[in-house]
């Protein structure tokens, strides 16, 4: 077997995120402009390039593959890479296949990617009001989404609710969203705004809501206790001694994650970001593509993970958006 990914600081890299498209059915304001400027389709890898790609990682160590996009589920015949990447699940080179969503077509999805081996999705839902939420995704449908939670339930999948957290927006359903997913036992991770991409009209400042605050508010209504979990990924997590719930929270600008990180990013053109608050990536569709043989794409992605830095920039404490990065967040899959 090929020797595993070792960055620089010695951290494995075990863990590979693949946007598959970037087309989304939202436009939620804090992810994409409303009025998206997509890539042309020529430029995204078949579905037959994103199984060679990540069945080479694979074969160079990774064992945990997220899905994401965009969207991406409104990928067309996306099942097909699914169904495809279960022989690494049975193998046993890969540990697990998830999935980011908006939710959207879970309602089609979910006993299909049951079938393929997923597991566990997450589900990025900031509000449960019909209203707030067509305003924050500007194209969403609330109702759409519930049905999807409930069918991937329905079929075995575990959910994870993740929720940005927006001040003055939903400040308010803390406790709401909290009791909501206790009842239909989700598991809920908080995610502080990052400073992602030029969307016109919107203040990261101003929608920044410290997971400092959202904690001390939980802690005014429920026992809070700190967990020593860790998985090698950003979020940190406690326990509400009241339901037994487990709360994530994903903290780019108050606490630095990176000591940890296992993590590189691939977009749906083959771009390689070893971090998603660095500009710094490799371009892995030219060594795909040059030869038929993955000797040159192992040589480039090994390349890249040799560049792969300590940690990111994300800053507001002095009150502007330091390390602010210009891509939007969708083009590289959250």
């Amino acid at each position: 077997m090929d020797t595993p990914l070792i960055d620089p600081f010695q951290r494995a890299i075990s863990y590979l995120r693949v946007s598959v498209t970037d087309r989304c059915d939202f436009r939620c304001v804090y992810c994409m402009s409303e009025h998206m400027t997509f890539l042309p389709k020529k430029e995204l890898l078949s579905l037959e390039e994103l199984d060679r790609m990540c069945s080479t990682f694979i074969g160079l160590g990774v064992e945990k593959l997220r899905i994401t996009g965009g969207e991406p589920l409104v990928r067309r015949d996306i099942m097909t890479f699914f169904r495809s990447m279960t022989r690494h699940l049975d193998s046993g080179a890969l540990r697990e296949l998830t999935v980011t969503t908006n939710g959207s077509q879970l309602e089609r999805y979910a006993a299909d990617l049951y079938a393929a081996g997923v597991r566990r999705i997450n589900v990025s839902l900031d509000t449960l009001d019909e209203e707030k939420f067509a305003r924050v995704t500007r194209w969403g449908r609330l109702p759409q989404v519930l049905r999807g939670i409930d069918a991937a339930q329905a079929a075995g999948l575990r959910v994870k609710l993740n929720a940005v957290a927006l001040k003055g927006f939903n400040e308010d359903e803390l406790f709401s969203l909290t009791r909501w997913c206790a009842a239909r036992d989700c598991d809920l991770t908080w995610i502080e705004v990052m400073p992602m991409g030029d969307l016109g009209n919107e203040d990261r400042l101003d929608q920044y809501w410290s997971l400092k605050d959202l904690r001390a508010r939980l802690g005014e209504e429920y026992s809070v206790t700190d967990l020593a979990e860790r998985t090698g990924g950003p979020a940190r997590y406690v326990r509400l001694e009241e339901t037994g719930q487990k709360i994530g929270f994903i903290t780019p600008l108050t606490h630095n994650f990176c000591e940890s990180c296992n993590r590189v990013r691939l977009t749906c053109t083959g771009e390689l970001y070893m971090c998603l608050g660095q500009e710094d990536m490799a371009d892995l569709r030219a060594p795909l593509r040059a030869s038929n043989d993955d000797a040159l794409l192992k040589e480039a992605i090994r390349a890249a993970i040799a560049r792969k830095p300590k940690g990111h920039d994300f800053d507001y404490s002095r009150q502007k958006a330091d390390g602010q990065m210009s891509r939007h967040m969708s083009h590289t899959g959250g």
